[in-house]
């Protein structure tokens, strides 16, 4: 048995249970308890906790939460509260799960949040291909209505909150918070400038906030047990459990709550019974495929945010009272932990496939907004695949090398990025497996 199978359950500890998808049993659990002493609070103290909680974002980036709250003008005629339930990063599959087994859960932490921000209309940007999901979701807002969690006058404290379910049409780029909010508003898909921030000037160029669906549905566990209990789940300045989904070549691949302190060899070895066929790790990306990639000896390295992009200007993270997590010799991982989409290759994975299949999908996914991203992505693509296929040419490496320094950093959302740092990563720790490609040129794929 796992060891890890009996720690703290918050966001899934409702898996499996079927009851508890529906009002009634989500109440028999104590659903909705949480608002009615959220209601009690002021709003200011509401956001003073989930500061104090160490939240940080679930979606990808880690910002922390009550920070990113506090950013809307005090003096706000209208505020947003937006879930970003478009998951589309390759290998992520835990919102999809938490939607469908938990949705009560969610709607309570939408309505807490709306009353911190005194944000009146809110939405649900949900994922078009999530047909199960959306059906129990839609329900479930409907069951809140009748029940009074949202409308007017929600349990006699005069705080109004509406909440509207809206469908994508299954473009990734609609993930970024912009290009949602540019969606919402039923314009094309597209990021948009920042500044000036969401918080500031977002959906129907009022303040908007945009949190991801884990985040959100943290926030009733918050306010019910103090941010300084939720803090204390977690290491450094990340609170909380983490919510993972393996997929790839391990035993039991699947949707996991865990500490932020286990390592990713322990989720491996330990949660996900080890790497299937008797084979050895070679690379694991730590947080969908946008993320740079692990190689087998870098990952004795805790899955919390901060200890995977350890670098020079990040403190070292104390993953047990007086220890310090450290690469040592001034190594550098430079990686995020992302969506929480981690994915496991073994030994006998052709690395080049991969990476080129990655850069397949970002450039079928780049918007066109940007030169840097729709050129790119596409010439990634291009010279990924002659080398995948053994029609690589002398120089193909170097090149690759220099088209992703070229999109990184040059494009108005992270989706060059998104394309950019894992070709660098793969061919930065595997370019052995590129240059073995290109000297066999021709040899059968």
């Amino acid at each position: 048995m796992s060891p890890w199978k009996d720690v703290t359950k918050l966001v899934t500890a409702k898996f499996g249970n079927e009851d508890a998808r529906t009002l009634a049993g989500y109440e028999k659990l104590g659903g909705y308890q949480v608002l009615r002493k959220a209601l009690g609070m002021k709003p200011d103290d509401i956001t003073a906790e989930v500061k104090a909680s160490n939240l940080r974002g679930r979606g990808g980036a880690g910002f922390a939460t009550g920070v990113k709250w506090g950013f809307v003008p005090k003096d706000a005629k209208a505020v947003h509260l937006v879930c970003n339930c478009d998951e589309s990063e390759p290998g992520t599959c835990k919102d999809r799960e938490l939607v469908y087994w938990d949705p009560h859960l969610l709607i309570e932490g939408m309505v807490i949040a709306a009353y911190a921000l005194k944000a009146t209309h809110n939405y649900i940007y949900i994922r078009g291909e999530m047909m199960r999901e959306y059906a129990v979701l839609a329900k479930a807002v409907e069951e809140a209505y009748g029940r009074g969690y949202l409308g007017k006058n929600i349990l006699g404290s005069g705080f109004e909150c509406h909440l509207t379910v809206h469908r994508g049409a299954g473009a990734y780029i609609c993930g970024e918070e912009t290009a949602l909010l540019n969606s919402l508003e039923g314009k094309r898909g597209q990021p948009r400038l920042k500044p000036p921030f969401p918080a500031i000037k977002g959906l129907f160029d009022e303040p908007t906030i945009v949190n991801n669906v884990e985040t959100l549905m943290n926030v009733p566990f918050i306010i019910d047990k103090g941010g300084a209990w939720f803090a204390a789940l977690g290491p450094g300045r990340s609170g909380g459990t983490r919510t993972v989904c393996v997929s790839g070549h391990v035993n039991k691949p699947g949707v996991y709550e865990l500490p932020m302190t286990i390592t990713m060899r322990q989720i491996i070895d330990e949660v996900c019974g080890g790497v299937w066929k008797g084979r050895k790790v070679k690379a694991v990306i730590p947080g969908g495929t946008s993320m740079p990639p692990l190689a087998e000896d870098e990952l004795d390295v805790p899955s919390e945010f901060d200890a995977l992009m350890t670098d020079e200007r990040i403190k070292p993270v104390e993953v047990a009272p007086g220890k310090n997590f450290d690469l040592g010799g001034g190594r550098v991982l430079r990686t995020m932990a992302g969506s929480g989409g981690i994915v496991v290759m073994d030994d006998a994975t052709d690395i080049p496939m991969a990476v080129w299949r990655i850069m397949k999908f970002y450039a079928h996914e780049s918007c066109g907004q940007c030169t840097p991203c729709r050129e790119g992505t596409g010439w990634l693509e291009k010279v990924a695949r002659r080398v995948a296929f053994g029609q690589g040419k002398p120089g193909d490496i170097d090149l690759l090398a220099s088209i992703a320094h070229g999109i990184a950093g040059n494009t108005i959302c992270a989706l060059g990025d998104a394309a950019a740092w894992p070709m660098l990563g793969f061919l930065t720790k595997f370019r052995a497996d590129f240059e073995a490609k290109v000297a066999h040129k021709g040899a059968a794929a």
